[in-house]
């Protein structure tokens, strides 16, 4: 007769078990993704944790239950499940974690490692696993991976480090970011119309309106020189006005603000993303571009419905890791109806061709 396990719900240590220092500094967080097999399991879906702490920093374990979008060495017949933690919090840490998947007994069933990795909220802020295991292996029951209720167990652990000394920052970005919209210290100004407003009872039209942003030439000549070139006067002590009418006031005020050291909370960088891209495009704030691009990419879902019109998007806005992505879309679809259903008429007729050959 085979031995059953027992689930266990406690442990008790008779006697002192043996430990080395380092173990004490240990901190382990068990999270578990109840009613995996239902869990949205698109490519590129996934499911977030709530953040939880360690090292004195707040994180978030995801898994993708049908791979991650970009898992670009991910065989194309295969699905995997794909686990990433992210950095939530701001500040820097360097850390490494280990991610153990558990199976209904609580034995180990896979188990992944990051290496030591300088975490900062404003570069490095997620580490992935693209292949931890095919999401057909996790569902057999004979692997008995998930428990009797369909939860999927997986435990994060990271060294917790000493306490270590206060070491003031830098200043530098906190005084710039100060130093946004100051109207006391600017010597440009930003006049960003808004659209015009809706007809009035008696058929007229609202008069535009406009915001005011303040600037420093300094400033835009080191970091947006697309918008420091809107001032072509010479600096007479006096305030110099431009007037922007192809950006939202809205949209203008985070790119602005990005130029000076700030950021574009994620919510408002999925609600905006073309738009932002738009602005960042024409005034050449790369950055800000590349991170509203890789918002929209995880947040757009492929269709072939959509592939062209984000492809035509992509190559107007010179978006490289959205062509990338649309056409990955395409080969992975289906090759021969991509081509038969798709229209390529209004795509350049120099590309055409590389298109088809790429999907074929």
């Amino acid at each position: 007769m085979p031995l059953l396990h027992p689930r266990i719900h406690t442990t008790i240590d008779v006697g002192n078990p043996p430990s080395s220092p380092d173990e004490s500094r240990y901190k382990s967080i068990q999270i578990h993704f109840h009613g995996f097999a239902y869990l949205p399991h698109a490519r590129g879906r996934g499911i977030i944790s709530p953040r939880f702490s360690m090292n004195g920093h707040q994180w978030e374990l995801g898994v993708y239950p049908g791979g991650e979008l970009h898992a670009r060495h991910t065989p194309r017949s295969s699905t995997y499940l794909a686990i990433y933690i992210r950095l939530c919090s701001q500040g820097s840490v360097t850390a490494s974690f280990d991610v153990k998947l558990l199976n209904k007994f609580g034995d180990l069933a896979c188990r992944m490692r990051s290496p030591a990795i300088n975490w900062r909220s404003d570069m490095i802020t997620e580490w992935s696993w693209p292949q931890v295991m095919r999401r057909s292996k996790v569902l057999d029951e004979n692997r008995y991976i998930l428990d009797d209720d369909g939860t999927l167990a997986i435990v994060v652990s990271t060294k917790e480090d000493a306490t270590a000394a206060f070491v003031p920052k830098n200043p530098l970005t906190k005084m710039m970011k100060g130093m946004f919209n100051d109207e006391t210290t600017a010597d440009v100004c930003f006049e960003v119309c808004s659209a015009e407003g809706k007809d009035d009872d008696d058929g007229t039209k609202r008069a535009k309106t406009s915001t005011s942003f303040y600037a420093h030439r300094s400033i835009l000549r080191g970091c947006a020189p697309m918008l420091a070139a809107l001032f072509d006067a010479e600096d007479t002590g006096h305030m110099i006005s431009a007037q922007i009418s192809d950006v939202k006031p809205d949209i203008f005020q985070y790119m602005l603000g990005y130029v000076y050291g700030g950021s574009v909370p994620k919510e408002e960088l999925m609600t905006h993303a073309k738009d932002i891209i738009n602005a960042a495009d024409k005034y050449s704030i790369v950055n800000l571009k590349l991170e509203a691009e890789a918002v929209y990419l995880n947040s757009t879902i492929f269709t072939v419905d959509n592939a062209m019109d984000n492809l035509l998007y992509a190559d107007a806005k010179n978006c490289a890791l959205l062509k990338e992505t649309v056409l990955d879309f395409l080969a992975d679809w289906n090759s021969t109806e991509a081509i038969n259903n798709i229209s390529f008429a209004d795509f350049p007729l120099y590309t055409q061709d590389w298109i088809t050959m790429t999907i074929d």
